[in-house]
C-alpha cells in the first residue's frame, strides 16, 4: 500500500512538487521563528548569569541592560565611582561589579572592571592568568581566535565603541590570559583592570572624560578610593528578595543614577520582537493553509482521475477502507516528506542567524538542540494532510463499483 501509494503520489510530479514546495517553505517558516525564537531567549536568559540591576547614569533603562549586560548599545554616560562604593555597603547587595567602557579592538569591546566579572558567567581561563595591573589584558575565546593573539603579544585598542576611532598606539595592552569558550558574552569581550581605561584616557594634567566610558583623572595605583574617577556602570546582585522591591526605588532616587531591572527589560524586549514574530509565524501559516487546500484539490481530482483503478481494486477484493486509506496515505507521505526537508530547512536558517550574529559580534544565540516547540512542526504537517485527504478519501470509500463499471468508456 505504502509503495502503491508512492507511485500514486509522483504519477503528477509538478503537481505534488508544487504542493511540497508549498508545505516546505510554511514548515521551515515555523521551524525557524519557533527555533530562532527560543535560542534567543536561551541566549538573553543565558547571558543575564544571575543580574539582578544595573546602575548606571539617567536615561533609558533599556538601553542601561542592553550596554551594561549584553554590549550591544553604547551607555548613557558615566557616574562617580563613589557609588561602587555606596552600592558595596548597602545591606541589600550581595554584589556589586563595576564596568567602565569606551574603546574597541577590532569591533571587540574592552572592558574595564574586576575578577568578580567572570565569577558572573563561570568564566575560566584556557591558558595565562588574569590581570595583576594596569594594561593587562585577558581575552575572550573569539577575540583571541579572530585576532590570532595569545599571551605574551601585545595589542592597541581603539577609542570609542563604534569603528574609526583613534588608536591608542602609545599605550598598547600586553596580553596576560586567554578565556576559555563558554558561549556568554564573555567570549567577544577584552577584559583588563579599571585602572587601565583610566591611563588610556588621562590628559595631561587635566582629567578627560570620554563619552560612554571611564573618566581620565591623574592616575594612581588606588584609583577606585579617588573622588573624581568615574565609571560606566554597575552590575549588581541582590542579597535578598526584599532588595527587588527597595534598590531600584533607592537607586533612582539618587542624583544622576538609573537603574535597570535585566530580567523585566528582557521580558519588554521579546514583548517588541513579538511582532515580528507573529507576522512570520501568520506568513507560514499563510503558507500551511494555501499547501493543505492545494493537497485537498489534487486528492479530489486524483480521486476523479483514479476511479476505475480504484473500481479494478474493489473487484479483486480489496475492502473499501483499504482505497480510502489509500488516498490518506499519499497525503501522509507527502506530509512526511515536507516535515523533513521544512525541519531541515529551518535548522540551516537558524545556523544561517547565528553565523551572522557571530560576525557582527552579536548576541550569541543559546545551545543548538531540539525545542519542545519544534514538536508541533510534525503535528502541524500530519493534521493538515489528514484534514486534506479525509474528503477525497470519503469519497473514494463511497464509490459504487457496478455503476464505474457499467459507465460506457
Amino acid at each position: 500500500m505504502i509503495r502503491l501509494a508512492w507511485r500514486y503520489l509522483w504519477s503528477s510530479p509538478l503537481t505534488t512538487g508544487l504542493n511540497l514546495l508549498l508545505l516546505t517553505l510554511g514548515l521551515a517558516a515555523m521551524t525557524f521563528v519557533l527555533r530562532a525564537g527560543a535560542q534567543v531567549e536561551a541566549g538573553l536568559r543565558r547571558d543575564l548569569a544571575g543580574i539582578d540591576l544595573v546602575v548606571g547614569a539617567k536615561g533609558s533603562p533599556m538601553q542601561l541592560m542592553l550596554a551594561g549586560v549584553f554590549h550591544l548599545d553604547s551607555p548613557t554616560g558615566n557616574i562617580p565611582l563613589s557609588t561602587l562604593d555606596k552600592l558595596r555597603h548597602q545591606p541589600l547587595v550581595g554584589l556589586a561589579v563595576p564596568l567602565s567602557l569606551g574603546d574597541t579592538f577590532r569591533g571587540f569591546r574592552v572592558v574595564g572592571t574586576s575578577p568578580d566579572y567572570l565569577g558572573l558567567y563561570g568564566g575560566q581561563l584556557a591558558t595565562g592568568t588574569l590581570w595583576s595591573g594596569p594594561l593587562e589584558a585577558v581575552l575572550g575565546a573569539d577575540v583571541a581566535r579572530a585576532a590570532g593573539l595569545k599571551p605574551g603579544d601585545r595589542f592597541a585598542g581603539s577609542h570609542g565603541l563604534g569603528a574609526g576611532g583613534s588608536e591608542h598606539a602609545e599605550r598598547p595592552f600586553l596580553v596576560v590570559g586567554v578565556l576559555a569558550p563558554s558561549g556568554t558574552v564573555l567570549d567577544r569581550l577584552v577584559l583588563t583592570d579599571l585602572r587601565s581605561i583610566w591611563a588610556l584616557h588621562e590628559g595631561h594634567g587635566t582629567p578627560a572624560k570620554p563619552a560612554g566610558s571611564a573618566a581620565a583623572g591623574p592616575h594612581d595605583a588606588h584609583g577606585e578610593h579617588d573622588d573624581d574617577r568615574e565609571t560606566t556602570l554597575v552590575l549588581v546582585r541582590y542579597r535578598s528578595p526584599l532588595a527587588a522591591v527597595m534598590l531600584p526605588r533607592w537607586v533612582n532616587a539618587q542624583d544622576g543614577l538609573q537603574s535597570a531591572a535585566p530580567a523585566l527589560e528582557t521580558a519588554r524586549l521579546m514583548r517588541l520582537m513579538g511582532a515580528g514574530v507573529e507576522v512570520l509565524k501568520g506568513f507560514g501559516g499563510v503558507l500551511l493553509l494555501a499547501a493543505g487546500l492545494s493537497v485537498w484539490v489534487a486528492l479530489i481530482h486524483a480521486v476523479r482521475a483514479r476511479q476505475g483503478d480504484l473500481a479494478m481494486m474493489r473487484m479483486l477484493g480489496a475492502p473499501a477502507w483499504r482505497v480510502a486509506l489509500l488516498i490518506g496515505l499519499e497525503a501522509l507521505l507527502l506530509a512526511v516528506l515536507a516535515t523533513v526537508l521544512g525541519l531541515g530547512a529551518g535548522h540551516a536558517l537558524v545556523q544561517v542567524l547565528g553565523w551572522v550574529l557571530t560576525e557582527q559580534q552579536s548576541l550569541r544565540l543559546g545551545p543548538l538542540g531540539w525545542s519542545e516547540a519544534e514538536l508541533w512542526v510534525p503535528m502541524a504537517a500530519l493534521s493538515l494532510a489528514l484534514l486534506a485527504a479525509a474528503w477525497p478519501a470519503w469519497r473514494a470509500y463511497r464509490l459504487d463499483v457496478t455503476t464505474l463499471l457499467q459507465a460506457p468508456r
